[in-house]
This record gives C-alpha cells, sequence and structure tokens, in this order.
C-alpha cells in the first residue's frame, strides 16, 4: 500500500471572499487561519503548502464582545528607548482597522517559512469592494469562466 502524498504542482488555490461586517473577531480569524493553510482539504499535511488566498472585506465594522473595546491593548515598539505605544482596540480600529485583523490573523499562522507564506495571501480591506478583482478580470478574458469558479463568498 502506497501513501499519497500532495505536491504543490497539483493544487490549485482558491479565492475566498468573507465579508467581516458585524462579525466577531477572534471567530473570523480562526476561519481565515483555516482557510490560508487549506486545513478543509481531506489529504491536509502540515509541512507542504496547499494554501488559498482570503479577501476579508469591512474589516472596519468587526466586533469584539464584553469590555475589549476600552480594554484590549495593541503594543508597538521601535525598539528605542521611550518608543513602546499602546494603543486600544476602539483607538486602532479609528486609525488603521485592518491592523487588528492582522495580527489576530498572524497569531494563529505558524512562525516559520510557511506561515509568512499564507500570510502574504491575506487581503484586507475596509471599504465594501475589491479593488484588484476588475484588473484581473481584464487581464483574464478568456479565462473568465476560471476565475469566477475559483472565487467562493462565505458567509461566517
Amino acid at each position: 500500500m502506497k501513501t499519497l502524498f500532495p505536491k504543490n504542482e497539483c493544487h490549485i488555490p482558491k479565492w475566498f471572499v468573507i465579508d467581516a461586517k458585524e462579525k466577531t473577531l477572534g471567530r473570523v480569524a480562526t476561519e481565515v487561519s483555516k482557510l490560508l493553510r487549506g486545513k478543509e482539504i481531506s489529504f491536509f499535511t502540515p509541512g507542504v503548502d496547499q494554501g488559498n488566498y482570503v479577501v476579508i472585506l469591512n474589516a472596519n465594522k468587526i466586533v469584539v464582545t464584553g469590555k475589549k473595546e476600552s480594554q484590549k491593548l495593541y503594543y508597538r515598539n521601535s525598539q528605542r528607548p521611550g518608543s513602546l505605544k499602546i494603543e486600544t482596540f476602539s483607538q486602532l480600529q479609528n486609525r488603521i482597522p485592518s491592523r487588528i485583523l492582522e495580527e489576530a490573523v498572524w497569531g494563529m499562522l505558524p512562525k516559520n517559512h510557511l506561515g509568512r507564506e499564507y500570510y502574504k495571501r491575506l487581503f484586507i480591506y475596509s471599504e465594501n469592494q475589491i479593488p484588484f478583482k476588475e484588473n484581473l478580470k481584464e487581464n483574464l478574458k478568456e479565462n473568465q469562466a476560471e476565475l469566477e469558479k475559483n472565487w467562493i463568498k462565505i458567509n461566517l
């Protein structure tokens, strides 16, 4: 009996579109990390890149439960003396709404070369439109049916 080992060449990544409007931060982040890694595939192998692309829309409308809006803190530091900056969830959501989801998803991905590759496939937008999708349609007019087949809209 031979064991089948998945090859990178055989994998065709899909594009998943998630609307984060009025969704909970942690629940969206876990689903996104699963999709980025390709864990929904029946022959998932941890050391092989079988991930997908994920596009998140309406990142500025994501919510958290309880008092996390005022108590959850985000830190950043440039490693210079006195440069530690601390922001709450609501301050960071007003300033850079996509950073909240980026940090949540990054914390759920493996911290190695594969994790960095998965992270490059994550696209987060504050508005309700995908800016680069029209460019793809113009460039791939002959493969438009195949392009539309690979785009999957998910309701969480």
